[in-house]
C-alpha cells in the first residue's frame, strides 16, 4: 500500500489547490475503509491525493564478496512534494468517485523520479557502509490516487485515511 501519513502528517484539504468534482473516474489505491463505513453526523466527502509509487532496487558493490541488492518501495506524494517509504507497491483500481476534491499532481514526473532516486540513495547509505555509490534501478512505477474521507461530525470534522482507517481532526 502507499505511504501512510501519521496523524500529524494527515493531509488537510484545500479547495484552492484542487478541483471539486461531482464525480470522477480515478485510478485509486483500493480503500480498506469504504466511504459508507465512515461514521458521520453529516455528509462524507472525499479528497484524492496523487501518488507515484516506485519499486526500486539498490545494488551495493562489496569488496571480496558478491554484490548485495536491497529493494525499496518509495511513494512520492505529488501534492506535498515528499517521498515516503511504503511496504508494497499497491494494486490500483479504476473507480468512479462522487463528490471528490481532486488535488493536482504538482510534482512533475521527472522530479518524482529524481526525488525517489535521491531518497533511495539516502536510505541505502544509512543501511550500509559504502565504498562507492549504489547502482539504483526502478523496477516498476504506479500512478494512483489515495482517497481520504472527510466526515462531518457534531463534535468536529475528521479526515479518515481510506487505506489505514487512521482518523485525525480537521483544524480551522
Amino acid at each position: 500500500m502507499a505511504a501512510n501519513p501519521t496523524r500529524s502528517d494527515a493531509p488537510a484539504p484545500d479547495a484552492r489547490t484542487g478541483t471539486r468534482r461531482e464525480s470522477a473516474t480515478l485510478d485509486v489505491i483500493p480503500p480498506q475503509v469504504e466511504r459508507d463505513d465512515v461514521e458521520a453526523d453529516g455528509r462524507v466527502g472525499a479528497v484524492a491525493y496523487p501518488y507515484r509509487i516506485y519499486e526500486a532496487s539498490a545494488t551495493v558493490g562489496r569488496a571480496f564478496l558478491s554484490d548485495r541488492e536491497v529493494t525499496y518501495v518509495a511513494s512520492v506524494d505529488r501534492a506535498r512534494r515528499l517521498v515516503l517509504r511504503a511496504d508494497v507497491v499497491p494494486d490500483v483500481d479504476s473507480r468512479d468517485v462522487a463528490d471528490v476534491l481532486v488535488l493536482p499532481a504538482d510534482l512533475p514526473a521527472e522530479l518524482c523520479r529524481e526525488r525517489a532516486h535521491d531518497t533511495v540513495f539516502e536510505w541505502t547509505t544509512r543501511k550500509f557502509a559504502l565504498a562507492s555509490a549504489p547502482d539504483i534501478t526502478f523496477e516498476r512505477r504506479v500512478d494512483a490516487r489515495k482517497l481520504f474521507w472527510l466526515a462531518e461530525r457534531d463534535d468536529g470534522d475528521v479526515i479518515v485515511d481510506s487505506v489505514t482507517g487512521d482518523e485525525s481532526r480537521l483544524e480551522g
